[in-house]
Order: C-alpha cells, then sequence, then structure tokens
C-alpha cells in the first residue's frame, strides 16, 4: 500500500474466479465484509452490477465519523473483474477494483483504489481527523478480503461434500 491516495492488497482463495465473484458481486453483503463500508443499496432500480452504470449508495464508518457515497459501475466482468467508483455532483472521487485471476484451481483477489479528486472536506478528513488512515484503510481491505477468502472456501467446501 503505497499512500491513501492509491494502494491494493491480495488474497488467494481455494474457489474458482466465477464462484467469487458471484459472491463479490452481491454488493448489498458488503456490510458483512468490510469494516467501513457497513450499507450498500441499490439506486435507480439496479439490482446488480450486471450494466456498468448501474449506481448504489455505500454507506460507510470510520471510527466516530459516518458518511454515504453514491457509487457507479464501471466495470462489470464475471470472473474477471468488478469496479466501479465514488461520485459526487458528476465528479469522480475514487476508483475501487476487484480483479479476479484465475491461479491453481483457485482465484488470486485484488482489491485497490485510486484517488482521483478529493473536496476539500474529504481531504481535511483523511489528512487530520483519519490519523494513521493509510495503515487502517489496508488493515480494513485486508480484513474484507479475508472474509470474502472465508465465505468463497467454505461455500466450496460445503458443496464438495457427498
Amino acid at each position: 500500500m503505497a499512500s491513501a491516495r492509491q494502494g491494493q492488497v491480495r488474497t488467494h482463495i481455494d474457489a474458482p474466479p466465477g464462484a467469487v465473484w458471484a459472491l463479490l458481486a452481491n454488493l448489498e453483503r458488503m456490510g458483512e465484509w468490510s469494516p467501513e463500508c457497513y450499507h450498500v443499496q441499490w439506486l435507480d432500480g439496479a439490482s446488480s452490477p450486471a450494466t456498468p452504470g448501474a449506481r448504489f449508495q455505500g454507506r460507510n464508518r470510520f471510527g466516530w465519523m459516518r458518511w454515504s457515497m453514491t457509487c457507479q459501475v464501471t466495470n462489470a466482468e464475471p470472473g474477471r473483474e468488478l469496479a466501479f467508483s465514488t461520485i459526487q455532483r458528476g465528479r469522480e472521487l475514487v476508483r475501487w477494483r476487484y480483479r479476479f485471476e484465475p491461479v491453481g484451481g483457485g482465484t488470486d483477489l485484488t482489491e485497490s483504489f485510486q484517488v482521483i479528486w478529493l473536496p476539500f472536506t474529504a481531504r481535511f478528513a483523511e489528512d487530520v481527523l483519519m490519523r494513521d488512515r493509510d495503515r487502517r484503510r489496508e488493515e480494513a481491505m485486508r480484513t474484507t478480503l479475508s472474509r470474502i477468502k472465508n465465505l468463497a472456501e467454505n461455500a466450496r467446501a460445503a458443496a464438495d461434500r457427498p
């Protein structure tokens, strides 16, 4: 993880990319995985990331702070990539990507983010109020991937049982 403005984490999951994709594409479950994003709600009649342009609202927390962001799906390739951007007043703020790479019968899942632009209030919050933001964001991303890994591997194990 380079800085509070970009970074990535990766984990290996003993499940095929399609199965991991199916789990992660159910973004309403993000609150089960992410320590920061605790609720996702689709907007404008959307119900999945199947169509780029689908929008959802994510509600987030960091310590005592709470905020919500509107997000727009920018790429949804089953088993390969799920990407979305947070947007505010039509302006892209942060790009989030989940990439799925088949490796040895399983999947290397990478979560990454790139800050494109932040309004002053968000820069102030990240730089002043969210002390130790780099380490805590990386830790939250690792927790998210670990929880997804556990769910995907447990589902695979259950499916493999006679």
